[in-house]
């Protein structure tokens, strides 16, 4: 018990490392960000499918349920990061940008027969974005100049547990601190630099997240079974109060006029649902396909329209994510380690939540392949590195198209902790 609390207070020390932002994409400056997924290393190389994967030997946050397979024997780590490499397309010109940190902590261990508890610490969204544009005014030789700058996101740390009711149903619960924070400016200078005009957004975020789980194992035969999974999100005001400064600065007099508006109660999390399903067969083939949908679409947004600081309806959307994916290991036991590797692969397409200028946000399409590879020592041969590269191509009319290269890395520990000597 004293290692399980190490653990947790482990985790909890290293949500420090997570206050750096893993995008540099200007499409988080909408909404609350780049909203990430629950995945994490063995189900990010399938593209991340996993609302209704189940192994004993695997920690899914995805759905809580998963969590009453693990064995009485195991204490499960998993930790991962990732980085990636942006091309951003807008009329011909072409940059690249890059980013990457930490992803995820979390560990799974079994209570009582039946129950696994889980903990650790994901990302929900994330903010980074520094970019300008430049436009001629009519009649003059003036040239404005107009600079955006994003940081932050949301983070969540996480208490669940699996239970399983019967034989084939499992239901689980995760409750999250929820917290982190944005800064988001707009700064326009003319080319004289006399005069400028920045509004700057700002909020500081501390509140919570529940998820429920389910997920009912259905045996085929003795090598095949077939999983359904359902998760559901509770959406809910976050109490959170974001303020907007409108800062007028006129270099001449070094003065500076700043008025600031504060939106009470201003951001809300979305009710979300997910559904999924999983054929196994044996320990050598599994297969997977998930749709969520969230209802941001009910969700009011705070806005500043030049005149004063809102809430305004119709800046988001419902949105939908599909994602299919497989994983085959040739022989999981045999002697040839090229055969006890797990391949992954899969694909997906998600809608965005978000509108700009009234007109929906970039479409996605995405597509990953990756690697369970077994870690043999000593002591411990049960333990996985993941690794997996994921291709995604965000675009729309007349928008700024965006194809991310990322590589996730990943380390699933698993420790027999609970092994009971006996001595003859």
């Amino acid at each position: 018990m004293n290692k399980i609390l190490a653990s947790f207070v482990l985790a909890t020390m290293t949500t420090s490392a997570f206050a750096q932002s893993n995008t540099n994409s200007p499409y988080s400056q909408f909404g609350l960000g780049d909203l990430t997924d629950q995945s994490v290393g063995f189900n990010k190389g399938m593209n991340g499918v996993g609302l209704a994967m189940r192994r004993g030997n695997e920690v899914n946050p995805m759905n809580p349920a998963s969590y009453s397979s693990v064995d009485s024997l195991t204490m499960l780590f998993d930790a991962g990061l990732s980085g990636q490499i942006t091309n951003y397309n807008e009329n011909g010109t072409k940059l690249n940008g890059k980013s990457g940190g930490f992803d995820y902590v979390v560990a799974l261990f079994r209570a009582f027969k039946g129950v696994g508890i889980s903990f650790g610490v994901l990302p929900y969204s994330n903010i980074g974005y520094n970019y300008n544009s430049t436009e001629m005014l009519s009649d003059s030789q003036t040239a404005m100049q107009t600079t955006y700058k994003g940081d932050g996101g949301i983070h969540q740390l996480y208490l669940g547990t699996g239970i399983r009711l019967l034989k084939p149903l499992s239901i689980g619960a995760n409750i999250s601190y929820f917290w982190g924070d944005y800064n988001r400016s707009i700064t326009t200078a003319s080319s004289s630099g006399i005069n400028s005009l920045s509004k700057e957004y700002k909020v500081d975020i501390s509140s919570y997240k529940f998820d429920l789980g389910m997920q009912l194992a259905l045996p085929l035969n003795k090598l095949d079974q077939l999983t359904l999974g359902a998760t559901w999100s509770l959406g809910h005001s976050l109490k959170a109060d974001p303020t907007c400064s409108i800062i007028n600065t006129n270099s001449t007099i070094s003065k500076a006029d700043t008025t600031t508006y504060t939106v009470k109660d201003g951001l809300k999390l979305a009710t979300s649902y997910g559904f999924g399903l999983a054929y196994n067969h044996a320990d050598n083939l599994r297969v997977g396909a998930d749709l969520t949908m969230q209802k941001w679409g009910s969700v009011d947004m705070p806005d500043y329209d030049g005149s004063q600081y809102t809430m305004k309806s119709g800046l988001l959307k419902d949105n939908y994510r599909l994602n299919l994916g497989a994983e085959w290991t040739p022989r999981p036991i045999g002697r040839k380690f090229l055969q006890r590797v797990r391949y992954r692969a899969g694909v997906g397409m998600a809608t965005p939540y978000y509108k700009i200028n009234g007109q929906d946000g970039p479409k996605e399409l995405s597509a990953s392949i990756g690697f369970g590879i077994p870690i043999m020592n000593s002591y411990n041969g049960r333990s996985i590195l993941n690794i997996s590269g994921q291709i995604v191509n965000r675009k729309a009319d007349n928008m700024i198209k965006e194809t991310m290269f990322r590589l996730n890395i990943g380390l699933t520990f698993n420790e027999r902790w609970f092994a009971k000597w006996k001595v003859d």
